[in-house]
């Protein structure tokens, strides 16, 4: 399921949920309706035949992928194939016999709302938030769906819903999640390369769909070049796909990686015009004039539309920086200073790569997975020190690569870490545009917008224009968070 769109309030009518849903039919083109006195809601789905799950007294909205399904399935009655297909059904039955803290046991990407006639509303969001989520609340109602699109007409505003918490209507947010505390250091060099290997082939191999078919985003830079070695093991031929410009890094390094690996490569290549040209629908999708965010979703959506052509499920790095120190900041930091780092990075990427990651993806009917974003995944590197994770001469995600050396070239394994724009060969090219086209007094007299935000440079002007186009309200400008360096 992609999408979910609700209202929680007496005198709700379907047409009203009908308007929300309409700008995330890219999501999924099948609906299941929720209608109830007090809960009016629709879930978007691309499964055609799927059932609206409810009963008398519970109901459900769900959107999203639980990874542990079969292992829950065994602490519920009914037989296992009652729940082939229907998380939802299985996210409504455990709540039903284990509680609302039924969510700590849930492995897996999701977004959720459970009306119950005697409780009320329970809501929930992922750990780390990869599946979107927004709310708004007043006296009268309370606003949720899976994009801002869908909430641009709510009276009172609306905001994010914090990642990895769960909401009741009387109690309000409560975390359910958050990255333990510094402890169990790993001491061993060996020991932490063998737990990497372990922990990130088991992330690929449950977020495996094998009744879908499905690829790998490459871009020939170490972190996606890792997933696809995985992948590669264990699927002969993979799908990989890359973009770029003509004579780009990211081109000549995922073909170099692909014939390394064996698996079957598809890139495309595309001109400025061409990113003029999509430029307005990546903007309307990412739903952002974050100039970092926008110019990377160019090369993006380049590349989402690509694999839709042969995958319904594609694999990211995404995450991986984050983890192992992949930035330069990290250099100049102690262990406690670079964890600190470390936590808020994973804290807010749900507002900029992985916004980027499902927005684009999902324009083409695709769900991108992110095994470096497995929960196990993340509490075993953060257990290993940063002294493990920066290496010879500053080099980032020393023990990442060291992991790895032996299952990819060498040019690959020791490449300089680009921007996926940088490396794609597209960086600066809309930042040209909008410096030959916007004036320097122009820029000064446009800098605040009317959300009161502080546009950053001549190129997030140009974002910004073609955003408000899309989103006039001042609600949907407050609610985006922005990339700390353009």
């Amino acid at each position: 399921m992609n999408a979910i769109a609700g209202i929680y309030g007496s005198g709700t009518t379907l047409s009203q949920i009908e308007t929300m849903v309409k700008p995330m039919r890219h999501r999924g083109w099948s609906k299941q309706i929720m209608k109830d006195h007090r809960m009016t809601g629709i879930e978007l789905d691309t499964i055609k035949e799927a059932e609206f799950r409810s009963d008398k007294k519970e109901k459900v909205l769900f959107s999203g992928k639980i990874y542990n399904a079969e292992k829950l399935q065994k602490l519920l009655s009914k037989p296992t194939s009652y729940y082939e297909r229907r998380e939802d059904l299985l996210v409504l039955d455990l709540y039903k016999t284990r509680g609302r803290d039924f969510v700590k046991l849930l492995d897996g990407v999701f977004a959720f709302a459970v009306y119950d006639e005697e409780k009320g509303l329970l809501m929930a969001r992922d750990p780390f938030g990869i599946e979107p989520l927004y709310i708004s609340e007043d006296e009268k109602e309370i606003l949720f769906a899976s994009e801002m699109k869908a909430m641009a007409t709510a009276r009172k505003g609306f905001r994010e819903f914090p990642i990895g918490s769960t909401y009741e209507k009387g109690r309000g947010f409560r975390k359910y999640y958050s990255i333990q505390k510094e402890e169990d250091e790993i001491r061993s060099f060996d020991a932490a390369l063998e737990g990497i290997q372990n922990h990130l082939e088991r992330a690929v191999e449950k977020r495996m769909e094998t009744e879908r078919p499905f690829g790998v985003y490459l871009s020939g830079g170490l972190d996606s070049s890792i997933i696809a070695a995985i992948t590669a093991e264990k699927i002969s031929g993979v799908d990989s796909f890359a973009v770029g410009m003509e004579g780009s890094e990211d081109l000549f390094h995922a073909r170099l990686c692909a014939k390394h690996l064996g698996t079957t490569h598809h890139e495309y290549i595309y001109d400025l015009n061409e990113m003029l040209s999509v430029l307005p629908e990546v903007i309307y999708h990412l739903e952002s004039y974050d100039a970092a965010l926008v110019r990377s979703s160019v090369a993006n959506f380049m590349l989402a539309r690509l694999a839709g052509e042969k995958a319904d499920v594609v694999f990211s790095g995404e995450g991986a920086d984050e983890l192992f120190c992949g930035y330069s900041q990290f250099k100049d930091m102690d262990e406690k200073e670079a964890r600190e780092e470390m936590v808020d990075m994973l804290g807010t990427l749900h507002s900029t790569g992985l916004q980027r990651g499902d927005r684009m993806s999902l324009t083409q009917g695709i769900r991108a997975r992110v095994p470096f974003l497995d929960p196990e995944m993340v509490e075993y590197a953060m257990r290993i020190p940063v002294s493990m994770k920066i290496g010879p001469e500053g080099q980032e995600k020393w023990i990442l690569r060291k992991a790895y050396e032996k299952m990819l070239p060498e040019e690959i394994v020791y490449r300089k870490k680009d921007k996926f724009s940088v490396g794609a060969g597209s960086s600066r090219k809309l930042a040209e545009v909008a410096e030959e086209t916007i004036s320097d007094r122009e820029f000064l007299e446009s800098r605040v917008t009317a959300g009161g935000n502080m546009l950053r440079s001549k190129e997030e002007l140009l974002y910004y224009r073609i955003f408000k186009s899309f989103y006039p309200q001042t609600s949907v400008e407050k609610s985006i968070d922005f990339t700390k360096v353009i």
